[in-house]
C-alpha cells in the first residue's frame, strides 16, 4: 500500500489515479460530500493518521473511481455504448435506475479510473438523456 503522509499527497494520488473527489480530508476530519452536503465521518489526532485511514477507505469504495460515461433512455443505446467500450478494450459497469417512475428507467454506463480520459468523445456523445 502507498505510504502517504499528507493531505496534499493524498490529493495528488487521487488525481493521478482518477478517483472522484467525493471524499476529502480537512483539518484532520474525514468527510464525504454530495450535492453540497458535507457529512463528517471521522476525526483524527494527526494528519498522517487521517490520510492513512482515508486512503484505505477510498480504495475499498467500489464507486470511488467509477465515472459516468452514459446516462441513457434506451437499452439499445446502452448496448451500443458498451460495444464501443469493448471494441476499445475498456472495462465498464452498467446499471438501470428508475428515473421518472417505474416505466421510465435510465441506463447508466461507467468506466473505471483513468479510462475516463480515453472516452471523452463517448461521454460527449452518450451524455445525459441520449
Amino acid at each position: 500500500m502507498e505510504e502517504l503522509s499528507t493531505i496534499k499527497e493524498l490529493n495528488q494520488w487521487m488525481e493521478a489515479n482518477c478517483y472522484n473527489d467525493g471524499y476529502a480530508i480537512g483539518d484532520r476530519v474525514w468527510f464525504y460530500t454530495e450535492r453540497g452536503t458535507k457529512q463528517t465521518l471521522n476525526v483524527f489526532n494527526t494528519e498522517k493518521e487521517a490520510v492513512r485511514f482515508a486512503l484505505h477507505e477510498i480504495k475499498l469504495d467500489k464507486s470511488a473511481n467509477r465515472h459516468l460515461v452514459g446516462f441513457l433512455k434506451s437499452k439499445s443505446s446502452e448496448s451500443e455504448l458498451v460495444r464501443e467500450l469493448e471494441r476499445r478494450n475498456i472495462k465498464c459497469w452498467t446499471d438501470k435506475i428508475p428515473f421518472g417512475g417505474p416505466n421510465d428507467p435510465r441506463y447508466r454506463v461507467f468506466v473505471f479510473g483513468c479510462d475516463i480520459r480515453l472516452v471523452k468523445d463517448l461521454e460527449e456523445q452518450y451524455g445525459k438523456f441520449k
